[in-house]
């Protein structure tokens, strides 16, 4: 059994549900409670970090909250600089802004769509206290760059990596690298507790306490009941949506295949169109969360043309993401030349585990006239 769209539309992402996840979701609301009512929970961090090959995880409920939990427990706050990529959602920078810290914007690689790690030295100061580098859309940051900016200028290197599941840097997972990462099971997503995420370090000092942090400050073997040592955060995810994410991580590499298939259909229909999509270089492995697409800057391209095109056959598209420059929170900040290139000439393209050939091409069609071609 999988989610079907309603009337012939393609959606541009959805999740993959079967038997398996309302079974498992039943028996979490039907017995996940009292003495069982971490089980699902406990049963899924267990999961997750086996499969990431890190020593610590706490499932949240969200992604943004457990970058929040997690800058808070390095002790990021107010008169720090955290650097972080002009070209992201916002919910990778709202934590920072929360903890009072200063987000400091940089442009983006070309190619990668990530953080530029020569950008990233030219804005480190005194006050840098951290990079976060947010694996865009599957797409992986020069990790082994980062590090050794992050190592020389003794900075942490953090890992939002809320779209990279199934993606692999060198052999090591992306979020597995960094002083945590982060990951978000939210229902657009590879994997999906609905809405969800998941912190995940090696660190166990970190560990202890974010794990203080996410327990409304109740440090783990306190005897006083009721007792917190400190404010902290209430981001848990609930037994029912971790039992929704057993099901999906018993699934997991199914649907990264899933993902994977989808993107290299895509590829094969319109890779000799003057397009870019996402790059995999040497040694990595993307997990394809979004397949897009970046139009060649000597065509003529009008986005919100193809979007209509999309729309009026019952296709969804998403635009890139919006500089974060660009918004009123951040004025006045320069702006960047990559990043806010890319914004204008790309879109996502529909992407979840049971689109069809067929369809594949139905959206490979649209894109293919509007830029000249045929797939």
């Amino acid at each position: 059994m999988t989610t079907s769209a309603p009337n012939g539309r393609i959606h541009y992402t959805k999740p993959s549900i079967t038997d398996l996840e309302i079974r498992y979701a039943n028996d979490a609301v039907t017995n996940g409670w009292g003495e069982r009512c971490y089980e699902y929970i406990e049963n899924f961090e267990r999961q997750f970090k086996m499969h990431l090959g890190v020593r610590h995880a706490i499932a949240t409920s969200s992604a943004t909250g457990a970058l929040h939990m997690g800058m808070a427990g390095l002790g990021i706050g107010a008169g720090d600089e955290v650097i972080l990529a002009d070209i992201n959602w916002i919910a990778s920078v709202a934590p920072i802004v929360h903890l009072g810290a200063k987000p400091i914007l940089v442009d983006v690689l070309p190619d990668t769509w990530c953080l530029d790690p020569a950008a990233v030295e030219a804005a480190i100061t005194p006050r840098t206290k951290a990079i976060l580098a947010v694996h865009l859309y599957g797409n992986l940051c020069d990790m082994k760059a980062l590090t050794a900016i992050a190592v020389k200028h003794g900075v942490h290197l953090i890992e939002d990596a809320a779209e990279a599941i199934g993606s692999i840097w060198h052999g090591r997972r992306a979020g597995s690298m960094g002083a945590f990462g982060a990951f978000s099971f939210h229902g657009t997503k590879t994997i999906t507790t609905g809405e969800g995420g998941i912190f995940v370090t090696n660190d166990d000092l970190l560990y202890e306490r974010v794990l203080t942090l996410s327990n409304h400050g109740r440090a783990r073997g306190e005897t006083r009941q009721f007792w917190p040592e400190r404010i902290g955060f209430k981001y848990k995810m609930s037994n029912v949506q971790a039992a929704i994410g057993c099901a999906q991580m018993e699934r997991i590499e199914e649907l990264v295949a899933g993902k994977r298939r989808v993107f290299q259909a895509y590829w094969d229909a319109l890779g000799q169109l003057p397009l870019r999509m996402n790059p995999e270089p040497v040694g990595t492995t993307n997990g394809y969360w979004m397949p897009t697409i970046v139009i060649e800057d000597c065509v003529p391209f009008d986005r919100e043309s193809l979007l209509s095109a999309f729309k009026r056959d019952s296709i969804d598209g998403r635009v890139f993401f919006w500089p974060l420059s660009c918004l009123p929170s951040f004025a006045p900040h320069p702006q960047h030349t990559v990043s806010h290139s890319l914004s204008e000439r790309a879109i996502n393209l529909p992407s979840y585990h049971d689109l069809t050939g067929s369809e594949i091409m139905q959206v490979a069609g649209h894109v293919a006239r509007h830029l000249g071609g045929t797939p």
